[in-house]
């Protein structure tokens, strides 16, 4: 059976959304309940994150280091290596957005910034979607974290980085993804 026939399939048996209402308006993202009719035409609740979306860059030095940072993440009350990322403003571009906070960040600005491509970062949490970049030519201008932000910069070699990985010392999902599709890419080696 072809890909086709599949999603028309999938598409036919989707439950109908009947309402959606915000539970907690956030900073940045709300707390979303929809209600739903399913198959049976009973009707059930999903609860989820209604995200605007973000961007990660995979910084990468001329001579391959990468540069990324040590972020508190207050969800887990731990440090967690990744790369810089962050979330969109209302009416940014994807584009405009990697700049800002790979510089609010890292301190870094790119000569030269490419999407990696475009993934979603937990389907079954949130809508959240996340544009990855690669950002080369990097140029030091100074960091601008925002104040509710604990960062630590750090520069590794790549294969460093691609150790961590294997071993599970990197636990950040979108900063794994992102940095097999630079490898893949033959952007960098890990």
């Amino acid at each position: 059976m072809d890909g086709r026939a599949d999603n028309a399939r999938d598409a036919a048996s989707s439950p109908e959304i009947l309402g959606v209402d915000v539970l907690v308006r956030g900073r940045k993202f709300d707390f979303v309940r929809s209600t739903v009719r399913g198959r049976d035409g009973g009707e059930f609740a999903r609860e989820y994150v209604r995200h605007p979306g973000a961007v990660l860059v995979v910084a990468i030095k001329d001579e391959g280091s990468l540069v990324m940072v040590k972020n508190h993440r207050a969800a887990m009350d731990a440090w967690v290596l990744k790369c810089c990322a962050g979330t969109l403003e209302a009416g940014e571009r994807p584009e405009a957005c990697a700049a800002r906070e790979l510089i609010e960040e890292t301190g870094y600005r790119a000569g030269t910034l490419d999407e990696l491509g475009v993934f979603r970062t937990s389907p079954g949490l949130t809508d959240e979607l996340m544009h990855a970049f690669v950002g080369t030519e990097l140029e030091w201008v100074g960091t601008a974290p925002e104040v509710d932000e604990w960062l630590e910069v750090v520069e590794l070699p790549a294969r460093d980085v691609g150790a961590m990985l294997e071993s599970g010392e990197l636990v950040d999902a979108k900063t794994m993804l992102a940095l097999l599709m630079a490898a893949r890419r033959g952007l960098v080696e890990l």
